[in-house]
């Protein structure tokens, strides 16, 4: 396993580090056998610690479990529980993981438009209305079932995911709803 730990705003010191490294080893070899790598980041913001966990397990699924404390400790502590919660309710469907319907994943172009500044009531502003395109990459749409895909948004802890139905073949998008639950979008014309 590839391990990277960083800090943003404190020290990882090597009792920490040697705590993360224990832990992670125990839940990941638990499901998978070992990880391909995995990234934690420790933030300290004001009195909060923040620890992220990502977790790229084998090709196409990645884990991301996110926890807050007071303390270092305690904070990733409670990421690694959520990683591992995560696992345990996934593990049968993770472990029979096939690529659904012979297909393979679609590529496509991803776009990060700048959020919308202050502007003054120039009027001559107001007609250029056209976002301005901060970053663009390349990236893949999967092919998998909607059981899938929200496995997948709840493993990665995404607000959003796209992908191709394989039951239908058409374009599907599934969203976290502000009340917790899971959203489904599935145009008609995706199934012509």
């Amino acid at each position: 396993m590839q391990l990277s730990v960083k800090g943003k705003q404190l020290d990882v010191g090597d009792a920490l580090r040697t705590h993360i490294e224990e832990s992670l080893s125990v839940i990941l070899n638990k499901y998978f056998g070992d990880a391909l790598e995995v990234d934690v980041t420790l933030t300290k913001d004001a009195y909060l610690y923040r620890a992220t966990v990502v977790a790229h397990v084998s090709k196409g699924i990645r884990l991301e479990a996110n926890g807050e404390a007071g303390e270092p400790y305690p904070a990733f502590d409670l990421a690694a529980e959520r990683l591992s919660k995560r696992l345990r309710r996934h593990k049968r469907k993770l472990r029979d993981h096939k690529p659904e319907g012979g297909r393979e994943a679609i590529n496509a172009q991803h776009y990060i438009l700048a959020g919308e500044a202050d502007h003054s009531d120039d009027a001559e502003e107001e007609l250029d209305t056209a976002p301005l395109v901060v970053a663009e990459m390349p990236t893949e749409i999967p092919t998998m079932s909607v059981s899938i895909a929200v496995m997948r948004l709840d493993l990665e802890d995404l607000p959003a995911m796209l992908f191709h139905n394989s039951s239908h073949g058409g374009l599907n998008m599934i969203y976290r709803r502000a009340d917790g639950n899971i959203g489904w979008v599935d145009p008609a014309e995706s199934k012509a």
